[in-house]
């Protein structure tokens, strides 16, 4: 079989060069407003930081008071396990602070057109201020309701107001605040928070 002369004109095909592309879509990251949220965070810490007079003056309701028997030398020995009242009066403070931190996270959250660091760390600030407001305030109260009349005689049974011993109770508002905040933003997935949709 003979082979077919090949057309060489019909072979050669001219093919156009690509269109240059003059416009590149760049993604503009939103950036951290802070000029614009200084004053929503001053409001958000003031409002938080009140909100520790009344958490103070609930665990001054709820905790145990420890019963003690009064000595011949003016001192105090507790009743047999009462001595444990001491823990109770600081682990209600910090689950007190914990509900109460959680409570603040997830409503700061909720303020949309304001979301981002600013905010959160006003909010983390505010509950740090009224974890020491509500110890303050807390012991306070729970001293005045359980002060002593008179002196109480040897042998007597009294009631002595619960005390903080400590002051790593404060951190667990605080705590509480920054977790709730940031697992909200880390679940949110969107660059800006969702700001922009509020």
């Amino acid at each position: 079989m003979a082979e077919q002369p090949v057309d060489e004109r019909a072979a050669s095909v001219r093919v156009p060069p690509a269109p240059a592309f003059e416009h590149y879509y760049v993604v503009q990251r939103p950036r951290v407003v802070v000029k614009r949220d200084l004053l929503p965070a001053f409001s958000v810490l003031s409002a938080i930081a009140l909100s520790g007079l009344p958490a103070g003056w609930l665990w001054a309701w709820l905790a145990p008071p420890q019963n003690v028997v009064a000595q011949q030398d003016g001192s105090f020995i507790p009743v047999t396990g009462e001595s444990y009242h001491r823990l109770d009066g600081l682990m209600l403070f910090v689950l007190i602070g914990l509900a109460a931190g959680l409570l603040t996270g997830i409503a700061v959250w909720l303020l949309r057109e304001r979301r981002g660091p600013v905010v959160m760390l006003a909010a983390t600030l505010g509950a740090l201020v009224a974890a020491y407001l509500a110890q303050s305030t807390g012991t306070g109260a729970a001293g005045s309701r359980y002060a002593l009349d008179a002196a109480p005689a040897a042998g007597d049974v009294i009631s002595l107001a619960p005390v903080l011993e400590t002051w790593w109770g404060v951190l667990a508002w605080p705590l509480g605040t920054a977790l709730a905040y940031g697992c909200l933003a880390a679940w949110n997935g969107l660059d800006d928070l969702g700001r922009r949709l509020g």
